[in-house]
């Protein structure tokens, strides 16, 4: 792991027992994907890859830098700040100057342009995640670790964040969760396949990155790895 940006490595034990193991996971720029089943442990490498509180615990070692720009499962946007407030949470906490008209851009990109003044309450469960993503593509962290972060969104505009956080994150280390195959094969230059306790590499579609949505091969490709994780 010397010299390494961001990897992990050993194993992960949970209530006594490995749920991975041999872990030895370097991660570069560009996009890896984690794929596998509920329960498979996804979510659980997310939260010690970013050092963070968690049930498991990690036998071995981790490299990451300092700055990790995080999106969770849940939005966690607070309730008292307005959506602009929101967005620049992260800044203001380390002492930073606000952006507003950075902010105000985000929000506009994804699709929330006027609303910056609106508290939490007032959006649906999508839109409330947009104001998450937007908040996560205002760090200007090295690393970007992403839990589902489409998951809430309708088809049409789950596609175009898809495409939206990868032009932003170029150039990143980005590792994102997710259960939908072809989500992971139109993103990822790499694809990690977690399940059964261990993390195998899956072939991964060549460029170019985001896959268009009618693309066949990515159609094929998916369909593919879906018959395999249901067998």
């Amino acid at each position: 792991m010397t010299g390494a940006a961001c990897a992990i490595a050993g194993d992960v034990q949970l209530e006594g027992k490995r749920l991975l193991g041999g872990l030895d996971l370097t991660f570069g720029v560009g996009w890896t994907c984690l794929l596998g089943p509920s329960g498979s442990g996804k979510s659980t490498l997310l939260r010690l890859i970013a050092g963070l509180e968690s049930a498991a615990r990690l036998d071995g070692h981790r490299r990451a830098p300092e700055r990790i720009g995080w999106m969770a499962q849940a939005d966690l946007l607070q309730p008292r700040l307005s959506l602009i407030d929101n967005v620049l949470l992260m800044p203001r906490l380390r002492g930073e100057p606000a952006r507003r008209e950075r902010a105000e851009a985000l929000l506009a990109s994804v699709g929330l342009a006027g609303r910056g003044d609106m508290r939490p309450d007032t959006l649906s469960g999508g839109q409330r995640q947009r104001v998450a993503l937007a908040r996560v593509l205002a760090e200007d962290a090295p690393v970007i670790l992403l839990d589902e972060p489409f998951g809430a969104l309708d088809p049409a505009t789950r596609l175009a964040m898809q495409s939206l956080a990868h032009d932003r994150l170029a150039g990143r280390i980005v590792v994102m969760v997710t259960h939908d195959p072809a989500e992971a094969l139109r993103l990822g230059n790499r694809v990690l396949l977690v399940g059964n306790g261990t993390i195998g590499e899956v072939p991964p579609l060549p460029p170019p990155h985001p896959r268009a949505p009618g693309d066949a091969e990515l159609a094929l490709a998916a369909a593919a790895l879906l018959a395999r994780l249901s067998a």
